[in-house]
């Protein structure tokens, strides 16, 4: 997946412009940004403050770390069953 050219703090200030009371189509045209990746922002950071985008993306870091470990354990468990005959 390719990085965003803009970071988190960025897109919260952007999405903050509209909020405030600028028209969608103008925001996108002064950031550079199409309407759908403007939409796509708010799904994903509307009403959100910078610490609280931080906090996000360090938990979905966390969980794609723990998730990793669980295929893993999993994977190991089939192969001792395997191992032991036991299907």
């Amino acid at each position: 997946m390719r990085k965003s050219k803009f970071s988190e703090e960025q897109i919260i200030a952007i999405l903050a412009a509209q909020e405030r009371g600028m028209a969608t189509a103008e925001v996108c045209r002064c950031h550079g940004v199409s309407s759908a990746t403007f939409y796509k922002w708010k799904a994903r950071f509307g009403g959100l403050d910078v610490s609280d985008a931080r906090r996000l993306k360090t938990l979905e870091i966390e969980n794609a770390r723990l998730k990793k470990l669980l295929a893993d354990s999993m994977l190991d468990v089939s192969i001792l069953k395997d191992l032991l005959g036991k299907n």
